[in-house]
C-alpha cells in the first residue's frame, strides 16, 4: 500500500495498539475466461436514460481491464462513445447486430435477448 491508503480504512477511527494492523478487504478480481468460455448478453436498454437507446452487453466474467478492452473494441467497431464498468458494457445506440457479429467472429458465446 502507498503512503495514500487512509480511504482503504474510512470505517476504522483509531487504535491505541502499537503491533494493530489494518485488514483490507482486498477484493480479488475474477480471472478472465477465454471467449469460448464466456456467456454474454446483447439487448438494447432506454430505462433511465430519457428514452435514449444503449446497447447493453453483460455476463462479462473477468478483470476489469479485459472487460475495458472489449469495451474500447466494440465502441471503436461501432463508432460510438460507450462505457465499461461492474461486468457491463454499454455502447451509444442500437447497435445489437454489429455488436452480436463482432463478438461471434472473436468467439464469444453471446446471446440476442428481447426484442
Amino acid at each position: 500500500m502507498g503512503n495514500n491508503d487512509w480511504k482503504d480504512r474510512l470505517g476504522t477511527v483509531f487504535s491505541t495498539d502499537p503491533n494493530f494492523k489494518y485488514e483490507y478487504d482486498g477484493e480479488q478480481e475474477e480471472e478472465t475466461l477465454p471467449p469460448s468460455e464466456q456467456h454474454l448478453k446483447v439487448l438494447l436498454d432506454k430505462k433511465q436514460r430519457k428514452g435514449k437507446a444503449v446497447t447493453l452487453i453483460t455476463g462479462f466474467v473477468g478483470t476489469n481491464d479485459d472487460l475495458k478492452d472489449l469495451g474500447k473494441l466494440l465502441k471503436s467497431k461501432c463508432g460510438v462513445g460507450g462505457s465499461a464498468k461492474d461486468g457491463e458494457i454499454i455502447v451509444q445506440g442500437d447497435f445489437r447486430q454489429k455488436v452480436l457479429e463482432i463478438l461471434q467472429k472473436d468467439e464469444y458465446n453471446v446471446k440476442k435477448v428481447g426484442g
